[in-house]
């Protein structure tokens, strides 16, 4: 593989698209200071990976974008394109299909740069395998920089076996086995973590057989709790059933008893109504007894006047004291059987909603007591 072309938009200085042909021999770029001879040799380091904004001479990796003068303004985006012969296919496995390889890297201010190889998307550590399997590569000594041949015959060992593998091919070797044992590291701390991994899961399983033993334990107990508690509430049911029968037998009993309550009621307010049918007569006598009672109160009236007045001629009837006297101890004695005879009445008169036989004895009694008193007082 060598380099055939060499493309630049927007990278540094080179604002409009330019381009380097590399022809086979010996090519040379000439200029004077200034006209960007070391940027087509950055722009070579940086469309092969270089990673570091101070190898390009720049602040920063956004600095390789054209920041614009005076008379023309600053570029959002820069991009360098490499072509590769390949026509010896030599490039690695996954890039080994075509006769030339574009290699392009693509900046955005702020916001980083990508890969393309052959118009798909590439990692950094792609292209920089690529170009160190053709022993060369953005830090390859292949690519002599101002102050480099001192910084070469003052190198350490070191530096000068990494030269020396640059300069046989086999940086890219050694990249992968960096990588490899990376990823052998990495799959150790795998093992590692999985080891402590398997003997937390050891630790799980065993929890989960005792959860698991307490599981079958609790589904156990919980089916006979279940039994029991089915039987207990068939039990309870059968109980409240014969309770329900009880209780309909005792309401069916009562009702029962409500019926013939509710007949004996029945009859007892007939006899009531028939009773209210024969107490009109009996209050209409109770009236005509009242009328009499107050006509005997009025004549009882009297006589307690005619006392009076008798009393009041006690000093001019002195011959007659004594028949008088006699007299008013007979009237006396009429008052008080009378009062007995009263207070017999009324007696008599509450007992007539009981008996209309103890009625028609009780006007009989108050006729004669009525005769023997008017009598009485006739005959005074």
């Amino acid at each position: 593989m060598h380099i055939t072309r060499l493309r630049l938009v927007g990278f540094k200085s080179f604002v409009e698209p330019a381009e380097l042909l590399v022809s086979s021999g010996l090519t040379g770029v000439v200029g004077p200071n200034g006209c960007g001879k070391s940027n087509l040799l950055e722009a070579l380091r940086w469309v092969m990976g270089e990673s570091s904004h101070k190898s390009m001479r720049a602040a920063a990796m956004d600095d390789v974008i054209f920041n614009g003068t005076t008379l023309r303004p600053a570029r959002n985006s820069a991009e360098v394109t490499i072509f590769i012969d390949n026509a010896d296919r030599n490039a690695p496995p996954e890039f080994n299909g075509a006769d030339t390889l574009e290699v392009t890297r693509r900046i955005e201010r702020e916001a980083g740069s990508a890969f393309r190889i052959n118009g798909r998307e590439a990692r950094a550590r792609d292209v920089r395998i690529l170009f160190e399997d053709a022993a060369t590569g953005a830090r390859s000594p292949a690519l002599v920089r101002q102050g480099q041949i001192g910084e070469l015959v003052n190198a350490k060992p070191e530096q000068r076996r990494r030269i020396l593998e640059d300069a046989a091919g086999i940086a890219g070797l050694h990249s992968r086995r960096h990588e490899a044992e990376l990823r052998l590291r990495a799959a150790e701390g795998n093992l590692a973590r999985l080891r402590d991994i398997l003997d937390q899961l050891g630790a799980q399983i065993e929890s989960l057989k005792r959860q698991a033993r307490q599981a079958r334990r609790y589904r156990e107990v919980s089916a006979e709790i279940r039994k029991l508690e089915a039987l207990l509430l068939h039990l309870r049911w059968a109980e409240a059933q014969a309770a329900v029968e009880r209780e309909e037998g005792a309401l069916a009993a009562q009702l029962r008893s409500v019926g013939e309550a509710t007949e004996e009621e029945g009859k007892a307010l007939r006899a009531e109504a028939d009773t209210a049918g024969g107490l009109q007569p009996l209050r209409e006598k109770e009236a005509e007894k009242g009328a009499v009672l107050a006509r005997f109160a009025s004549e009882r009236e009297a006589v307690e006047r005619e006392a009076e007045r008798t009393q009041d001629r006690q000093t001019e009837l002195e011959d007659r004291l004594a028949q008088l006297t006699r007299d008013l101890a007979r009237e006396q004695s009429l008052i008080a059987e009378a009062q007995d005879s009263l207070q017999r009445i009324a007696a008599e008169r509450a007992a007539l909603a009981d008996t209309a036989q103890l009625a028609a004895g009780f006007e009989q009694l108050a006729l004669k007591a009525c005769d023997v008193g008017v009598g009485t007082l006739l005959a005074a």
